[in-house]
């Protein structure tokens, strides 16, 4: 299942700005330490974002004062000054909870892992 997006308690259904600072960075935590800990063989390809939906839940919260939906249907947040600074928190907070919990964390990447691998 992939990542449910929301902003202010609002349904996001296009994602494109709530994803957007997120994905590369869940990628990019969980792929690095999945190859640190020998999770991943050398072969196997960095694991996807649409792979990690399938085990992990986080919530960022982030409080803006002046939400801006743009589009339409006004689905898509447009603050751009906060795509930076969630991206490094959720790189920062997940990879230092994959480092603390690393039986949990090899049961997530296993999980995730195992899965690639299916398809």
């Amino acid at each position: 299942m992939p990542p449910e997006f929301l902003t202010d308690e609002q349904a996001a259904p296009y994602g494109k700005f709530n994803e957007e600072p997120i994905r590369p960075e869940l990628e990019h935590a969980v792929t690095a330490y999945a190859r640190e800990q020998g999770l991943l063989r050398p072969t196997d390809p960095d694991i996807g974002a649409d792979r990690i939906g399938a085990g992990l839940t986080a919530v960022v919260s982030v409080k803006l004062d002046r939400p801006d939906f743009e589009g339409a249907t006004h689905g898509v947040l447009g603050n751009s000054e906060v795509r930076d600074c969630v991206g490094q928190a959720v790189q920062d907070h997940l990879g230092r909870w994959l480092k603390e919990d690393p039986e949990r964390a090899a049961a997530v990447i296993d999980q995730i892992v195992q899965g690639a691998r299916r398809d």
